[in-house]
């Protein structure tokens, strides 16, 4: 048997092995790896619409908006605290609205669904631990 129809057959093997929970999640790894390439320059406008949607509020201040959360959920707040964390949930608001405006312009730009682009995106962010 050629190396190839080995690493085939043993791709089919451990697939056929696979819970069915999981296999969804194993399509569509498998759809997003068969797509062609997408040429390596990105425009700047997509540069600058993958700039939005990566966005996020700094690290220290995930922290402190966690700390006001919690705080207020046990109702410990100064009436300046409270006003603080509506204005982190204002502008979280916000990024999210703009985040998804940015997303429906990217996938009209690559013609490419919605649902799909927003995968790509996790994928692309996830950390890999393969070897």
């Amino acid at each position: 048997m050629a190396p190839a129809t080995d690493i085939h057959q043993k791709a089919i093997t451990l697939i056929g092995q696979l819970p069915q929970d999981k296999l969804i999640a194993v399509v569509q790894l498998l759809e997003f790896l068969a797509q062609p390439p997408q040429s390596s320059t990105v425009s700047p406008q997509e540069t600058q619409l993958l700039e939005v949607i990566e966005s996020h509020i700094s690290e220290e201040e995930q922290i402190h908006l966690n700390t006001l959360r919690d705080r207020c959920e046990w109702d410990e707040l100064s009436e300046a605290e409270y006003q603080e964390l509506i204005g982190y949930e204002d502008l979280l608001e916000e990024k999210r609205v703009k985040r998804l405006e940015a997303l429906i312009q990217l996938a009209q730009i690559r013609n490419i669904d919605l649902m799909r682009l927003n995968q790509q995106i996790q994928l692309r962010s996830q950390p890999s631990h393969a070897v």
